[in-house]
């Protein structure tokens, strides 16, 4: 099935503007925390981020999101002030230098989404948990009025490993994005983008057969993001490291994209930004 035969337009609303995702956005990702999943952090300073942000803006990214709690797996636990310490430089640096770049924190924590809106106007709650892990995730959100990306993970608490049994993964996601979707509105979310949540707590094989059927997703009639960038579920398979996985990672990236994902959260932001374009141009030349 063809992109532009399985894409509804699509857009959100964030700082009372309306972003239009109908033409894929590229999310660029900003990890403040000592052990980055994929790459050595080098955003821990004000010079790092900042150098970080302007490579990311100048390669084409439409927003930046911000993390600093790992969730990779054996990931140690941090703290809700050590989290915020990390959040609250980046934030700083980035507002003072770009006050109206589209910034997303990436948290679990109700608190921390909180204060990354209340005071530094962040645009954007990037939940990994789903709202699983904090049960006043939804009603902050809601008072906030800010979007929120809804997550799937197998996961119940940040430090949990995933257990050693078999799901019927894309049934499961399904179901979990449409009770939450329905939990969000409620609850008075207004913007919801879902993630299927490539890697939390599934298997190498549920990660692909993820991808295979991510075009299953528009029936839920909400921006897509797709969150692959250097997974395990590429350098596993492929005997590769992390540092190593850019070209699969793209690869991944074109087959979500031909499967309606409206958003790619990814720390490489050229060749995601590429990736969309050459999309883009097979869909749009006729012979």
């Amino acid at each position: 099935m063809q992109m532009n035969q399985i894409r509804e337009y699509l857009s959100f609303c964030a700082a009372g503007q309306l972003v239009d995702c109908s033409t894929p956005l590229v999310m660029g990702i900003i990890n403040v925390t000592p052990d980055s999943f994929a790459v050595r952090c080098s955003s821990c300073t004000e010079a790092g981020i900042l150098h970080d942000a302007s490579v990311m803006l100048q390669q084409g990214a439409d927003i930046l999101d911000i993390g600093g709690y790992s969730t990779r797996p054996n990931a140690p636990f941090v703290s809700e002030e050590e989290e915020w310490q990390r959040l609250r430089l980046a934030l700083k640096t980035i507002r003072n230098a770009w006050p109206d770049v589209p910034v997303s924190v990436d948290t679990f924590r109700s608190e921390i989404a909180r204060r990354a809106v209340s005071e530094y106007a962040t645009n954007i709650i990037n939940d990994v948990s789903g709202g699983q892990w904090d049960e006043q995730m939804f009603a902050t959100v809601a008072q906030l009025g800010v979007p929120y990306v809804l997550t799937h993970t197998y996961w119940l608490t940040p430090d949990q490993q995933k257990a050693s049994c078999e799901h019927d993964v894309v049934s499961d996601v399904l179901a979990f994005l449409q009770e939450r979707l329905d939990q969000l509105h409620q609850a008075g979310v207004a913007d919801v983008i879902i993630d299927p949540g490539f890697g939390l707590g599934k298997t190498v094989e549920e990660s692909y057969c993820l991808l295979r059927e991510m075009a299953v997703l528009q029936v839920l009639h909400a921006p897509v993001l797709a969150g692959l960038s250097r997974k395990s579920m590429f350098f596993k398979p492929l005997q590769i490291t992390p540092k190593d996985a850019l070209n699969a990672t793209t690869a991944a990236n074109v087959l979500a994209l031909e499967r309606g994902a409206n958003i790619l959260r990814v720390h490489d932001v050229k060749a995601a930004r590429e990736a969309v374009q050459v999309v883009q141009l097979t869909y749009s030349y006729s012979l």
